[in-house]
């Protein structure tokens, strides 16, 4: 049988078209499909860079708790969840974003982690709470002992100026306080050439608030140098935070009413010319001084 090319031809022009259209659309389709490809992977991507965002979130946190809590061991607790994250966040960064049963098992631990996380925040808020209202309490139990505090220095204020007033009212006083020298015969002079005695007389005023009992008067008269006039260096008596000499002493028997001292100093010593002072004592204090002036 004799081939007609020419006869073929419209026929095989129709098979070159049919294979044309046939590689035309497995060309569309193998193009399609890589597209989609290409975009899964893509979206793989995405998907798996998110969950790293949230590991690394969840992770955050964890680290900021640190610096919050106090309670050692809720902090303990929280550092070994931090561990388990940071593990799986590595685990994470070496997966195929295309393997999907290990990035489906990591969102799995993810939800887990954040129902973990969740609880821990409720107890740390709890503790806070609690922390706050045992800061308050603590608060109102310091005003209230700075008031309790305040209320009972103000108290022992007052009794101490009640004690002060009532020591001040019954310290003893002395009025009417004359000093003068006389001869022998009991005669006053003015110059000390003439004179034997300085006679000293004055009243210890009446006083119901001072304590009745024994009392010792100390006169203390002094030169117009400055010196003390004593027989015994050693005769001293307490005053304030020290010790004072004194000139005479006396003992008397106080019982509240005005009573009269007269207390009498040889001259036995060379004395020069000048104002004198005598100071009256008792109980510790300054009840009374009277200056006279002596000629030689």
């Amino acid at each position: 049988m004799k081939f007609n090319l020419k006869e073929r031809t419209p026929q095989l022009i129709a098979i070159i078209g049919v294979l044309l259209l046939v590689l035309a659309v497995a060309v569309f389709y193998i193009a399609s499909k890589n597209k989609q490809i290409g975009t899964m992977q893509q979206q793989f991507s995405i998907d798996k860079q998110e969950l790293e965002d949230e590991y690394e979130a969840i992770s955050m946190q964890y680290e900021g708790f640190k610096f919050s809590v106090q309670n050692d061991s809720l902090l303990y607790k929280l550092e070994n969840e931090q561990a388990k994250v940071q593990r799986l966040q590595e685990q994470l960064k070496m997966t195929d974003a295309a393997n999907k049963a290990e990035i489906s098992r990591l969102k799995n631990e993810l939800a887990t982690l954040r129902r973990i996380l969740k609880s821990y925040v409720q107890q740390i808020d709890s503790l806070h709470r609690l922390n706050t209202e045992l800061q308050e309490k603590n608060v109102q139990i310091t005003e209230q002992y700075q008031r309790t505090s305040r209320t009972l220095t103000q108290v022992s204020q007052e009794k101490q100026q009640l004690t002060e007033k009532v020591t001040l009212a019954s310290k003893l006083d002395a009025t009417g306080i004359a000093v003068s020298a006389v001869n022998a015969r009991g005669k006053e002079q003015k110059r000390l050439s003439r004179s034997t005695q300085f006679v000293v007389s004055f009243l210890i005023t009446k006083n119901i608030t001072a304590e009745p009992g024994e009392r010792t008067i100390f006169v203390r008269i002094m030169a117009p140098d400055g010196s003390i006039l004593t027989k015994d260096p050693g005769s001293t008596f307490k005053y304030e935070n020290g010790n004072l000499q004194y000139s005479m002493r006396r003992i008397v028997e106080y019982g509240g009413e005005e009573i009269p001292v007269t207390m009498y100093w040889d001259i036995e010593e060379f004395l020069m010319a000048g104002t004198y002072k005598a100071d009256i004592f008792a109980d510790g204090n300054l009840i009374g001084s009277r200056s006279f002036t002596m000629q030689e």
